[in-house]
């Protein structure tokens, strides 16, 4: 059974800093894209960033770009999402998901997380 679980969520004032992790397990990690994506209330899920099955390629939303990073640790079965300068707007559910030898891009992937809350005050 595959399971993905998402962690380090919670509230931090604008500008401030959260690492959110992914922890896997029942799949060949190294074999899967991995991503995260969010959805704030009333909106529709939306992508945030993702990474390749090797690691060597990484895409980011124009919204966070020089502010969230993405990263893998293949030896821990985890992906992590940095997120610093805290906006507002980044308020939102956050998913981890996992594709099968692609890039998440996409609302489609092979296996969803539960989500964890984000919430910047203002």
């Amino acid at each position: 059974q595959v399971v993905l679980v998402e962690s380090g969520g919670g509230l931090v004032p604008a500008g401030g800093s959260l690492r959110l992790s992914c922890a896997t397990s029942g799949l060949a990690f190294n074999l899967y894209g991995l991503g995260w994506f969010r959805q704030a209330p009333g909106k529709e899920r939306e992508f945030v960033a993702a990474i390749s099955w090797s690691g060597g390629t990484a895409y980011y939303t124009q919204s966070v770009k020089d502010r969230f990073v993405i990263r893998r640790v293949n030896a821990n079965n985890t992906v992590y999402l940095q997120m610093n300068n805290l906006k507002p707007e980044d308020t939102a559910v956050y998913y981890c998901a996992a594709e099968y030898q692609q890039m998440v891009l996409s609302n489609k992937p092979d296996y969803w997380g539960q989500g964890t809350q984000v919430t910047v005050s203002s």
